[in-house]
């Protein structure tokens, strides 16, 4: 779900970074923190997208932002939701991050915790970091790369810490294979990941299995955040986080709301890539979505939290009403929407039976529920959107010149699978995501068209990959073989967008993200070619092959290539899009008033 630089760096996702007014645009006129990227003269479709909106420095009022979910997790450690890894920012200071301006100047890796990018060494199995010296978190107590280790070595274990990508147990060497994390037989396990060292407070050296050029990329999601041992509590972490950001929680009740104030401890001289305008930043969960636009349209929120645009009705109001419309971007995000195929599934165990979804699915209906080509995307035929770097362009099952899908077809792959009248299955979908709803209902119509008949099962975001589409046990027994999902790149090259999609190494019991359960060794065995190569040319050739290989294993649908259509009210200062921050859409810096 993120991102990264060196291999190229074709916008994954547009993540706008909002320097926001919670109570009005009034304040200083200077150019936003962060440069690059020219200030906008005046409100206009589309500004934020290459330019900041309304820049300002002004210190003061409150940041509302409004979310029709909740958070799998606000612990930086246990998330893998795009709008939390950018809201992490807030409270949390990774080791690496990226620039904060508008378009491609935003898509320059800088330090953050840390003072300079990795060194590599020993032909690129080691990789040593010095964080900055004198960082505290919020009680007062300096940070440590001890502190970050331990944040790395507490997502080993599943059982507690379920959600996250699993990139260190992949990628470390040591004993990260078999290490069960700090929480279980803690003295024996608190620091007893031997991948990394930590031979002196503000130093701390990865040692990885095989060279991995992407490290510093890897080191900007959250995980590599440090978290003071001695106050972790696990799982319940996140309603107590110790901070190393430029905000603390003052409150947080449970998938409600959440309250954060200025950290004292911070220091903007040390971290000119994040601000701390805002007075405070308040987080209202589990609203009906209509209500988080209709706050927005009123200027009682400024901000949607996750970031993937307006529903029907308030799209209809913004486009027809050309005040509104100059206050809204509509931004290519870089971010699939698909649903996938679990191949460990009956019927779907067969091939055939995976192509027969792929050829019955009607790639029409599906894009307008997912907004239209407008504010939905493009229909998508890939699993990387063109905007990743590496990707290729194809089209094994007809989706952009058959859009209302081929019945034809798919009741001969039905023929081939042994189901020539069809079976039945299961189709999992956000209950809370009014486009998932929809493109279920879409989907199961489609498939009744060619005899395959469908329950639908819709799931809260808050747990949908902790306990059910993510949890291959849950899926296997209530007999669900689709599930409704959507990705953008960690970082964006082709192995930052499908490593942890599709290589049969991300397969976990828990949080699982390889829905499709795809353990291929053709697919395995590219990831592991491209990781050693430095040369650009070479590894997007590389993931184009994967793709294509993925999609001849269907186990992932493409629906569109997102787009959001985004409202951002005239409250709201330095008001921009980055291209390297998360596939929610945006990232917000701080608020004005």
């Amino acid at each position: 779900m993120r991102r990264r630089r060196t291999f190229g760096l074709a916008a994954f996702g547009v993540a706008a970074a909002l320097a926001l007014a919670a109570c009005s645009s009034g304040g200083s006129s200077s150019s936003s923190s962060g440069g690059g990227g020219g200030a906008a003269a005046g409100p206009t479709y589309g500004a934020g997208i290459t330019s900041v909106v309304n820049p300002s420095t002004h210190k003061g009022g409150t940041l509302t932002f409004a979310w029709r979910s909740a958070p799998d997790s606000f612990d930086p450690g246990n998330t893998y939701y795009a709008a939390v890894w950018d809201f992490a920012r807030f409270y949390s200071t990774a080791l690496m991050t990226f620039k904060n301006c508008p378009g491609a100047c935003g898509k320059t890796l800088v330090p953050a915790l840390a003072t300079a990018p990795g060194v590599a060494s020993d032909n690129g199995l080691t990789w040593t970091y010095h964080i900055k010296s004198g960082v505290k978190f919020q009680d007062g107590t300096p940070v440590t790369t001890q502190d970050v280790k331990y944040a790395i070595e507490r997502t080993f274990d599943r059982g507690v810490m379920a959600n996250g990508p699993n990139y260190f147990t992949n990628l470390l060497g040591g004993n990260a294979k078999t290490y069960p994390g700090p929480f279980k037989d803690r003295a024996k396990n608190l620091m007893g990941l031997t991948a990394i060292d930590t031979p002196d407070a503000t130093t701390i050296v990865f040692h990885l299995r095989a060279p991995f050029s992407d490290m510093d990329y890897l080191l900007t999601i959250p995980q590599s955040a440090p978290v003071p041992p001695s106050k972790d509590t696990g799982a319940s972490y996140q309603t107590h986080i110790v901070s190393s950001g430029p905000y603390e929680f003052q409150s947080y009740q449970l998938n409600k709301t959440a309250v954060l104030v200025p950290n004292p401890q911070w220091k903007a001289s040390m971290f000119p890539t994040v601000s701390q305008l805002p007075s405070k930043i308040v987080v209202n969960m589990n609203m009906n979505p209509n209500d988080v636009d209709n706050r927005l349209l009123a200027g009682d929120a400024q901000v949607d939290f996750a970031g993937t645009g307006v529903q029907a009705a308030a799209r209809a109001k913004i486009l027809s009403n050309p005040n509104l419309k100059s206050h809204s971007d509509d931004p290519v995000t870089g971010f699939g929407w698909f649903f996938y195929i679990d191949s460990q599934v009956a019927p779907f165990t067969n091939l055939a039976c995976r192509q027969a979804i792929e050829y019955a699915a009607n790639h029409l209906t599906l894009q307008n529920a997912y907004g239209g080509p407008v504010a939905g995307g493009d229909i998508g035929s890939t699993v990387m959107p063109p905007t990743v770097a590496g990707y290729k362009k194809f089209d094994l099952y007809e989706a952009t010149t058959k859009t209302q899908g081929d019945p034809a077809k798919a009741k001969q792959a039905l023929q081939q699978c042994g189901q020539p009248n069809g079976f039945s299955t299961g189709i999992a979908y956000r209950s809370d995501r009014p486009t998932e709803t929809q493109g279920a209902q879409a989907l199961q119509q489609a498939l009744q068209q060619v005899g395959i008949k469908t329950t639908l099962h819709g799931f809260p975001s808050a747990t949908y990959y902790t306990n059910f589409a993510g949890a291959p046990k849950y899926m296997a027994s209530h007999n669900i073989g689709i599930a409704f999902g959507g990705w953008g790149a960690d970082w964006p090259d082709g192995y930052g967008f499908l490593s942890q999609l599709v290589s049969g190494d991300s397969i976990v019991p828990t949080g699982n993200t390889n829905i499709g359960m795809l353990n291929d060794p053709v697919v395995n065995n590219l990831f592991k070619q491209a990781a050693g190569i430095t040369d650009q040319a070479q590894r997007n050739t590389i993931w184009g092959q994967i793709d294509e290989e993925v999609m001849k294993q269907a186990v992932i649908v493409p629906i569109v290539y997102a787009k959001a259509l985004i409202y951002r009210p005239a409250t709201l200062t330095n008001v921009y899009f980055n291209e390297a921050y998360q596939l929610n859409n945006y990232a917000v810096e701080g608020v004005t008033g």
